[in-house]
C-alpha cells in the first residue's frame, strides 16, 4: 500500500539510519509484530521489556511508512471532542479515554528519554475558535475537561491575541503536550531489540496467517515460517486488508516544514502546538532546530496519483494560511509531503483481537490523529490481553463497541 508522496521530512532527515536483514529462514517466538513504523516499535518494545520473546517484520524498510510522514503531535486531546464522547459513551468513558491519553504524553516521554537524538521535548497546545459559532462550543469542552481535573485554560480572545497573536474568538490553552521525531525514535527502539536479542527484519512481507487454539503459523511471501503464540497486527492503514468488514476510512493529510526560522520570531510557537476547530483542522508545531511544520487540508483521497498531484497546491494553501496568521514569520517550506491516515466512526482506536482472527490475532490499529498517543496506549493494552489480564480500556478501545 502506497502511505505517502513527496519528500516526508524525517525520512530524508535522517536517511536509513540502520541496516536490518530480510527474515531468510523459519523462526519461532512468543510474538510476531508485523509492522516496523512507530506503532510497532512500541508495542515490540512494551512486550520485550515484560519478558516476551518478540519478533517484528515489517515489508519496507523500517519506519518507510505512514511514519515517515507523520507529523508527531503528541496530545492527549482526541479529534472527536471529550464532550461528544460523553454524549456518545456516558461520560465515565470519554473521560477514561482522554485521562488516558493524558497518561500516556509522559510514558512517550519517559521512552525518548532513552536516546537523547530523538526531538523529543514537553509542549503546550492551543486549541483555538476558527469561527464565533465554535466559541461556545469549545467553552463547554473546556468546562468538562476541568471538571474533571485536566490542566487547562481558557482564553478569551484579548488573550489569544496578546499571548500569540492569532485573531480568534477564544481558545483552550492544555499544559501537557510533547513532540518527538517518530522516524527516529522508531529505528532507535528496533536497534536496541535487536542488541537485545529480539528478531528484527525489514524487507519480510506476511502472505498468510493460520491460528489455532495453540499459536499462530505465519508465512511470508517467500514462503519462510513464523510459529509464534501470538501475531500482533501493527501494519497501520493498512490493517484493513485483513478484514473483511472495514472498520475506517482512509484520507489523506499534507504538511510542509520551513527552513529554520529565528526562535525570537517564533515567540510562543517554540512551545506551543497550535490546532483549530475546523474540520479539516489546520495544525502546526515547532522542531528542535527551530522549523516551523505544518499540516492539515485533509480530504477523502485516497489514490495515490491523485495524492501525489495534490501536494504542492494543498502546500501552498496551507503556506497562505499560516502567513495570515502570522504574518511576521519568514515562511520558506523547504519540504512537502502528503500521507495516508484512517478515521474511525468515534476518533478512537482499535487494540486487540478481531472475531474474524479468534484470541490469537491482536490488531493494533492506532486511528486518528493521536496515532502515537493511541499507540503508547495499546502497548499496554495488547500486552494485557496477551497475558489474558483484564484493562480497562479493552472494551472501549476495542472491537466490542462495533456491537
Amino acid at each position: 500500500m502506497d502511505l505517502k508522496s513527496g519528500y516526508p521530512f524525517w525520512a530524508v532527515r535522517n536517511g536509513l539510519m540502520h541496516a536490518f536483514p530480510p527474515l531468510r529462514e523459519d523462526l519461532r517466538c512468543d510474538v510476531l509484530v508485523v509492522g516496523g513504523g512507530i506503532s510497532g516499535a512500541l508495542i515490540a518494545d512494551e512486550l520485550c521489556a515484560h519478558g516476551h520473546d518478540v519478533a517484528v517484520i515489517e515489508q519496507r524498510d523500517i519506519g518507510w511508512g505512514s511514519t515517515a510522514a507523520s507529523t508527531a503531535l503528541l496530545q492527549y486531546e482526541i479529534d472527536t471532542h471529550l464532550i461528544d464522547l460523553a454524549r456518545r459513551y456516558g461520560e465515565r468513558a470519554g473521560v477514561q479515554a482522554y485521562q488516558a491519553c493524558a497518561d500516556a504524553i509522559p510514558a512517550l516521554r519517559a521512552v525518548a528519554a532513552a536516546f537523547r537524538d530523538v526531538d523529543s521535548h514537553a509542549m503546550h497546545s492551543l486549541y483555538y475558535a476558527s469561527k464565533r459559532r465554535h466559541r461556545a462550543v469549545l467553552q463547554e469542552e473546556y468546562a468538562l475537561r476541568l471538571r474533571h481535573g485536566f490542566d487547562v485554560r481558557w482564553l478569551d480572545a484579548a488573550a489569544v491575541a496578546d499571548g500569540f497573536g492569532i485573531q480568534a474568538p477564544g481558545a483552550i490553552l492544555s499544559r501537557l503536550a510533547a513532540r518527538v521525531d517518530p522516524y527516529r525514535l522508531t529505528y532507535r527502539l528496533l536497534a536496541r531489540l535487536q542488541q537485545r536479542g529480539c528478531a528484527v527484519h525489514d524487507r519480510t512481507v506476511l502472505d498468510t496467517l493460520v491460528p489455532t487454539s495453540r499459536g499462530v503459523d505465519a508465512r511470508t511471501v517467500d514462503g519462510v515460517r513464523i510459529r509464534c503464540g501470538h501475531v500482533v497486527l501493527a501494519t497501520g492503514y493498512a490493517g484493513q486488508r485483513w478484514l473483511d468488514a472495514s472498520v475506517a476510512r482512509n484520507r489523506s493529510s499534507y504538511a510542509f516544514i520551513t527552513d529554520p526560522i529565528d526562535p525570537a520570531l517564533l515567540g510562543p510557537l517554540r512551545d506551543t502546538m497550535v490546532w483549530e476547530s475546523a474540520r479539516p483542522y489546520l495544525y502546526m508545531r515547532t522542531t528542535g532546530d527551530h522549523r516551523l511544520l505544518v499540516g492539515g487540508e485533509d480530504d477523502a483521497v485516497d489514490i495515490p496519483a491523485r495524492r501525489d498531484r495534490r501536494v504542492v497546491a494543498k502546500a501552498g494553501t496551507l503556506l497562505k494560511q499560516v502567513a495570515r496568521l502570522f504574518p511576521h514569520l519568514p515562511l520558506q517550506p523547504a519540504f512537502s509531503w502528503a500521507g495516508t491516515f484512517a478515521e474511525t466512526a468515534d476518533g478512537l482506536p482499535y487494540f486487540g483481537p478481531h472475531p474474524q482472527w479468534g484470541p490469537r490475532v491482536q490488531f493494533a490499529m492506532a486511528y486518528g490523529g493521536n496515532g502515537i498517543t493511541y499507540s503508547m496506549i495499546g502497548a499496554g493494552l495488547l500486552r494485557a490481553r496477551i497475558e489474558r489480564r483484564r484493562h480497562p480500556l479493552a472494551a472501549l478501545f476495542g472491537f466490542e463497541r462495533l456491537g
